[in-house]
């Protein structure tokens, strides 16, 4: 029997194959950014202008991890909103 992936299933894989390795990287690299920071704001004990932007990146790293926790909370209400099922297409096969 050969059974047809639907527009639904097809879209959601697609998507999924594409963002999630993004998001993942995106979500690293944002990690990365407030480490840096405070790797930053521990070096500069002597210049209180290098501490101000070691808080600075601090402050956007904090900024940045915030939205990709919104927007993965986002991506997780739509998907139960409008009932988006994360399951893999069984694709046609030719039988002998």
């Amino acid at each position: 029997m050969v059974t047809n992936p639907n527009f639904e299933q097809l879209v959601t894989t697609i998507i999924g194959a594409i963002f999630k390795p993004i998001t993942l990287l995106i979500g690293g690299l944002t990690v990365i950014y407030f480490l840096w920071g405070v790797l930053k704001y521990i070096q500069s004990t002597d210049s209180d202008e290098k501490r101000k932007e070691a808080i600075t990146t601090m402050t956007y790293g904090i900024i940045a991890i915030f939205v990709m926790v919104s927007m993965w909370g986002l991506v997780t209400v739509l998907q139960n909103t409008f009932e988006l099922k994360n399951e893999p297409i069984s694709f046609p096969t030719t039988t002998k």
